[in-house]
């Protein structure tokens, strides 16, 4: 029996799916995930063991290969969805709770309707739950998402005029900080750091482990430090060309390398 990896919903969750049949890269399926069945994309055979380095998947199985019938209902349960978000937001506003509608899915088959929403505070839609199921006859699944989660379903494209990460190739959402963005030197004006959701861009997280590997090895501004020349005090730091600004005993500012540098006398707090 064959592994893949498959991507499935518009969360675009990734599944380590067993199948008993042969797929390629790009093949939509449909297979059964923990939700129900699901319009799944192949996107590489599972290797066996997984490297160490990635995050095990969910599992789930691979039933076919979509047929034109399959497809042609999943065209239907796509087209259905603009009118299903108009009538569950209808709903949702005559009920008076306080929560924003983000999106609708339906799984194929017709097994779960599931509603995406926002809310700063908790939210009790138990009546909501029961006119919903009354009117779609169907299991209602009533899911709180936050704002990263949120621009994965809706955003598009990104300050560099790419598909944005959360909804092309990132499965897991790590933290992003403003540590990070310092170390960087990136500008920590908050429009020109920050993503489609409002929060830390999460390309600023791609390159901050080798940014802390090269401050590692370079003391922070406002260490002591003694170089081939002498006692000088460290003014700022160039991480990339591995380089710091000193002020020397003499009041001059030069340039030199962290080869230059031959102990630290006092180290300078990290930012």
């Amino acid at each position: 029996m064959s592994k893949y990896v498959v991507r499935c919903g518009v969360h675009r969750t990734l599944y380590a799916m067993n199948a008993r049949t042969e797929h390629q890269r790009g093949d939509i399926v449909i297979a059964r995930t923990n939700r129900g069945l699901e319009k799944g994309e192949v996107l590489s055979e599972l290797p066996e063991p997984l490297p160490s380095n990635v995050v095990e998947l969910p599992s789930g199985s691979v039933q076919r290969l979509a047929s034109e019938e399959d497809l042609r209902e999943l065209k239907r349960l796509a087209d259905l969805a603009s009118k299903d978000f108009e009538e569950c937001h209808a709903l949702i506003s005559e009920s008076g709770l306080p929560m924003r509608l983000v999106d609708v899915e339906r799984l194929l088959g017709g097994e779960i309707l599931t509603l995406y929403y926002t809310s700063e505070d908790r939210v009790d839609f138990r009546e909501l739950v029961k006119r919903l199921a009354a009117k779609y006859q169907t299991r209602i699944e009533m899911r709180q998402v936050g704002a990263r989660d949120e621009a994965k379903l809706l955003a598009d494209y990104g300050d560099c005029g790419k598909p944005v990460c959360c909804n092309t190739h990132l499965s897991v959402m790590p933290p992003v900080t403003m540590r990070m963005a310092k170390l960087q030197k990136a500008t920590l004006d908050p429009n020109k750091i920050s993503g489609r959701c409002g929060r830390l861009k999460c390309c600023l997280r791609y390159e901050n482990d080798y940014y802390e590997e090269l401050a590692a090895k370079l003391p922070p501004a406002g260490s002591e430090i003694v170089t081939r020349e002498g006692r000088a005090k460290v003014l700022g730091v160039e991480l990339l060309a591995q380089q710091l600004l000193v002020s020397t005993e003499d009041n001059r500012r030069v340039l030199i390398s962290a080869e230059d540098v031959v102990t630290v006398l006092k180290r300078g707090l990290e930012h």
